[in-house]
């Protein structure tokens, strides 16, 4: 690492991590969190893993998040001259806005006249879905690991062995006789 490398990824975790809860809020993970404001009970999109998620290289955001920081920050800058809103220079600017106004440069930022909406959307789906699916992490172990998205919306979890299994038809009937040469596992003969 080079000299300064800790503070850039640092600022970069903290930035992105701001976004992440303005999106999907939480409760701080301890009372010196800057980057989650504390807006919300339970664990948001930040205790979901939105961070880890955006870091793996098949989703494509991986290589642009401390672009997508810097950015972000100089928004946050304009926007707190704008708004005459004193920003603390120990954090980054956008970690360093009050919650409320973090959530209206994000509706700013991805209202449909933005030129730069496509991205500051594609960062909000990745913290959504890191929240709604755990795309980061094996259902199962997200269920161990008690993940607060899936909790939250009441995903169905999976029984002792680990599998999603139903001992009911959603419908309350089945909807077609099993045929007779299908095999214990659902297969056709």
């Amino acid at each position: 690492m080079q000299p300064g490398d800790n503070d850039r990824v640092r600022a970069k975790t903290l930035t992105i991590e701001a976004f992440a809860d303005t999106i999907i809020p939480g409760e701080k993970r301890s009372p010196e969190d800057r980057a989650v404001a504390g807006a919300a009970a339970g664990g948001g999109a930040v205790a979901a893993g939105a961070m880890e998620l955006l870091e793996q290289p098949g989703g494509g955001l991986a290589p642009t998040l401390e672009a997508l920081a810097l950015g972000l920050n100089a928004h946050a800058e304009q926007y707190a001259d704008e708004q005459g809103v004193t920003l603390d220079g120990d954090v980054p600017a956008f970690v360093a806005l009050p919650f409320a106004h973090r959530t209206a440069l994000v509706q700013r930022l991805t209202a449909p006249d933005h030129p730069e909406k496509p991205m500051w959307v594609g960062l909000a789906l990745f913290s959504n879905m890191a929240f709604d699916s755990a795309a980061h992490m094996n259902t199962v172990e997200a269920f161990a690991s008690t993940h607060p998205g899936l909790i939250a919306i009441g995903y169905f979890r999976p029984n002792a062995e680990g599998l999603f299994e139903f001992d009911e038809f959603s419908y309350g009937r089945p909807l077609s006789p099993i045929h007779p040469h299908t095999t214990p596992m659902g297969d056709p003969a």
